[in-house]
Formats: structure tokens, sequence, C-alpha cells
């Protein structure tokens, strides 16, 4: 875990030192905006719990500061403050990989388990393209930190009546566990493209994954979970429009 912390600060030690560099031709372009998106997650857990892709959302608000061109490189800074619904969802089986049913109700067991959190990922925000008019390819690089605003549970079995002798995964303590660290903390990269529109705004369509670097149960030597972090694939939509840009 110690390793992670140090990757993770040694990211965004290396960020602020790219956002603070101007070498190049200097630009002052401030653009504000929205974005929505749709997020496939689960939660890293070990023991090993078996799930499927959790699907949630995010959205909120965006901004895009434009420092410098450096030859084809286009250098900026992107953020977000976003609501997301995150979670994870367990894959109830047995072992032929059926799905496990509940001898009370006599329909498969399903368990999961939504996450509300406000996130803000900073980015380095580099792009190779057109500058005014047309389509650029950019890439994403930084850090982001969330907090848990509210949690809750989607089952449909009692947890005195869940069938756990045919599962062929048997852990349960994550069923009935709160969130114990709500402050998140990780790295995010994406990749994706932009289009722009004079007098109109900027289109980006982006894929990015999240890393989560801190546990959302306890992962000390009494605990259960030695790790329990975020995982997310994020594929969204964003709308820019200029405040501020800088003459041709």
């Amino acid at each position: 875990m110690h390793l992670k912390r140090i990757l993770f600060f040694v990211a965004l030690l290396s960020y602020f030192i790219a956002s603070k560099a101007q070498i190049g031709k200097h630009r002052n372009d401030l653009l504000l905006g929205v974005n929505s998106g749709f997020v496939m997650s689960r939660v890293n857990f070990m023991p090993i719990i078996t799930q499927s892709q959790y699907p949630g959302f995010t959205g909120g608000l965006s901004v895009k500061y434009v420092s410098e061109r450096y030859f084809n490189t286009i250098c900026s800074i992107y953020g977000e403050i976003n609501y997301s619904l995150i979670g994870w969802k367990e894959n109830i089986r047995d072992i032929n990989r059926q799905p496990v049913i509940n001898s009370v109700t006599s329909i498969p067991e399903e368990y999961q388990r939504n996450l509300g959190y406000i996130q803000i990922p900073i980015f380095a925000h580099l792009a190779w393209g057109k500058e005014y008019k047309g389509a650029q390819f950019f890439l994403n690089l930084g850090p982001q930190f969330g907090f848990l605003v509210n949690e809750s549970t989607t089952k449909n079995f009692d947890f005195n009546q869940r069938n756990i002798q045919d599962r062929v995964n048997q852990t349960i303590a994550q069923d009935t566990l709160s969130v114990e660290h709500k402050f998140d903390y990780g790295i995010a990269a994406g990749l994706g493209l932009e289009y722009i529109v004079p007098k109109v705004g900027h289109f980006l369509l982006e894929g990015r994954y999240y890393y989560g670097l801190g546990n959302i149960f306890g992962d000390r030597k009494k605990d259960y979970f030695s790790r329990s972090n975020i995982g997310n694939i994020v594929i969204k939509i964003t709308y820019l429009f200029d405040i501020t840009k800088t003459k041709k």
C-alpha cells in the first residue's frame, strides 16, 4: 500500500511540474462546460469476490485552461466536478457456474452496493490536431479525488435466509459492512477526440480508466479485507464553450 501511495504522489508532483512549465507558445484560453457519461465499475477485493460490472453514471461540470502550444502539442489543465454513481455487483454462482437459487424465494440471489461519490479529477490534458477548427486527439492523465456522499444496498433476499451453502464463493463479509473510508483517491487516464466548431463550442468523446489507490473498507490486520479499492471504466461526452480565446 505504501508503494501505491508513493506512485500516486510522484504522479501528482509530475503533473504539477508539467502544468507549470512554459517553454512553448503562450496561450490563455479558458473553457467551461458540462459532461455526462456511463460508468462500469467494480471493487477489487482481497479475498476475491466474484463480480460482474456495475452499471452506473457520472455527470457534472468541466473546465479547461489551455496554457501553451509546444511544437504540435497543445498543453492544457483539465478538471471536473462530478456526481458519480458507482459500486459493485456480485455474480452469485454455484460450482457449475449457475445462479444460486434462494430456498425461500425460489429465485436467483442478487446483490449490489450503490455508492454515490463527488469526484474531482485534475488532468494534464495533451492534444494534437486542429487548434481553432476541426478535430483533436487528446490524452488525459492525472489524479482523481472522491468523497462518498451516500450508499445503499439492492438485494432480493434476506441476509438471514441467503443460500450460502451452494455458493462457490462463500465470502459474505462485504454484504453488511458500511464504507469505512469515505475519502477516495487514485490515478485516472483517458483517450479521446475533440471536435471544435467555431462560435458553437467544443465536443469531446472520451474513454477513461480510474484505478483507486485507497480502500473503502479497513485494511488493518484485524480487518477482513486487505484490499478493497475501486476501479472504473468511463465513457463520456463533454461540451465546452469559450470564455477567453487567444487570437490567431
